[in-house]
């Protein structure tokens, strides 16, 4: 299976990157994992929600760019599905049964995703109703994708 990653803005953090180096390191025996990163766009504190919309337009013209037609797209969106670890695991096994071979994982920036992502996406999925920094959600987007593995090749670790 080809995993992409397409999200909004650079990890700066070192302990970000070192966990994120792992878990693609981690994931190479599962499947093809590619990380693309778009530029954010400066946000202004109290910025105007038409301001808002406009950043958030901007970015998603740079994510068009790398969905793919034949990318099965999940979007992360905090009124997404919620899904267990093994139903999640379970999900990604049957999409790939189902012949989808791609799938491309977006994460937004701080303001989120704009609606025209989320209208391309075929489905959306949340980790919580609590709103995560868009570079540790990328970290707790590869960790999960690991178990999804260790689940679905029933190996230990998912406990």
């Amino acid at each position: 299976m080809n995993i992409t990653l397409i999200t909004v803005g650079r990890i700066k953090e070192k302990y970000y990157r070192d966990a994120v180096e792992e878990y693609v390191k981690r994931l190479s025996r599962y499947c093809r994992l590619d990380i693309v990163e778009v530029a954010d766009e400066k946000t202004l504190d109290g910025a105007s929600e038409t301001l808002e919309t406009q950043i958030k337009q901007k970015e998603a013209e740079r994510i068009f760019k790398h969905i793919r037609e034949d990318m099965y797209c999940i979007a992360l969106a905090i009124d997404g599905e919620k899904r267990d670890s093994v139903n999640f695991a379970r999900h990604i096994e049957k999409l790939g049964v189902s012949g989808k071979s791609s799938i491309a994982f977006v994460i937004g920036g701080s303001l989120g995703l704009h609606d025209s992502i989320l209208k391309r996406a075929d489905e959306r999925l949340s980790f919580s109703d609590m709103t995560f920094p868009h570079q540790l959600m990328r970290v707790i987007l590869l960790e999960q994708i690991y178990r999804t593995y260790r689940i679905i090749n029933n190996e230990p670790y998912h406990k």
